[in-house]
């Protein structure tokens, strides 16, 4: 079952379930009028929904509508909570080399993670409104899940119940504020701005083998201004599934329904295979090198994040984004 929002209907958007190929969405106002309302009454309402899901699939949905990519918001406008974490440690290992930060072996074996901004997220084809390019204004594409409410203290095992929903992230990184915001040691606030997520979410069920362990199995795809920029698989190399994130994040407390769980930037050891952020290619670059070349992102440039099924269909539609100047209030 695919889920999205379509923009109108104020600040949550309204709930839409959208055909496997992505031609057509149904709204379903007697079922749930947002996603985070279905977040919160899952077990009551993802029978219904999955109905709706079926019966659009044979054509027997008379509400249908052709979908249009541009009128969707995020499947989560907003949301209560969005926990992002490291799980592709090969990638932070590049990344702190690249700004002479210490490598703790702990990273290896307890996850990173750090609460970002959830109060609203872009849809999969808004632009990226910044107001400098003197930020170092990077991508960074990554998988994510959804939960239910989820315990304090649940265990990994326990955890994996409680993921309902997949969905691909650009979690928009401005590199060269990190170093000054770290040095505090308070972590990110002003380098993370507000990300974006796919158009739509799909439950862990509809990706079939490509849902396993606890990873989605499949590459990811990034290309800045239609040029092939990486596709590492999302499934290899992944230090800690999203379970484990899931029960790092709630060791302390509980998690709300509607909470997004990132996986962290997608990366593989191999450098055949590219990158998903400008500056694991730069530090790839530093270190093959001894300079990095690959510069940081413009105004007037785009950034596209897509997964396909082995068909090669799209599996959650495409972020398709263009940085633009963001003029501040006078």
């Amino acid at each position: 079952m695919k889920l999205g929002s379509l923009k109108a209907g104020g600040r949550d958007g309204t709930l839409v379930v959208v055909s496997g190929d992505l031609s057509r969405a149904a709204p379903v106002p007697g079922i749930a009028p947002t996603l985070q309302n279905a977040m919160e009454r899952w077990a009551e309402v993802a029978p219904a929904l999955a109905d709706t899901a079926d019966r659009l699939e044979r054509g027997r949905l008379a509400e249908a509508l052709p979908l249009d990519p541009g009128l969707l918001a995020a499947p989560l406008p907003r949301a209560y909570q969005f926990a992002d974490g490291s799980a592709y440690v090969v990638h932070v290992e590049l990344v702190r080399r690249a700004r002479n930060a210490d490598m703790p072996p702990s990273l290896w074996t307890d996850p990173l993670m750090y609460q970002g901004g959830s109060d609203g997220f872009l849809g999969p084809t808004d632009p990226i409104p910044l107001a400098s390019e003197e930020w170092g204004i990077d991508f960074e594409a990554e998988v994510a899940v959804i939960t239910d409410d989820v315990p304090m203290g649940v265990s990994a095992a326990a955890a994996a119940a409680h993921i309902r929903l997949v969905l691909l992230l650009n979690d928009v990184s401005l590199r060269n504020l990190i170093p000054a915001e770290l040095a505090k040691g308070f972590g990110f606030f002003q380098s993370k701005p507000a990300s974006s997520l796919s158009p739509v979410a799909i439950t862990p069920d509809a990706l079939g083998p490509a849902w396993r362990d606890g990873r989605l199995h499949r590459p990811l795809l990034s290309f800045r201004n239609d040029e092939p920029f990486g596709r590492p698989d999302a499934g290899t190399d992944m230090a800690f599934d999203f379970p484990t994130l899931i029960a790092h994040a709630a060791r302390t407390r509980r998690l709300g329904a509607g909470t997004i769980v990132g996986s962290g930037t997608v990366a593989n050891r191999d450098p055949a295979v590219g990158s998903s952020c400008i500056a694991e290619r730069r530090t790839r670059e530093l270190l093959r090198d001894g300079q990095s070349v690959t510069r940081f992102l413009g105004f007037g440039e785009r950034v596209r994040i897509e997964m396909l099924d082995e068909a090669g269909a799209s599996l959650f539609g495409a972020i398709d984004q263009m940085v633009v100047r963001y003029a501040p209030p006078a």
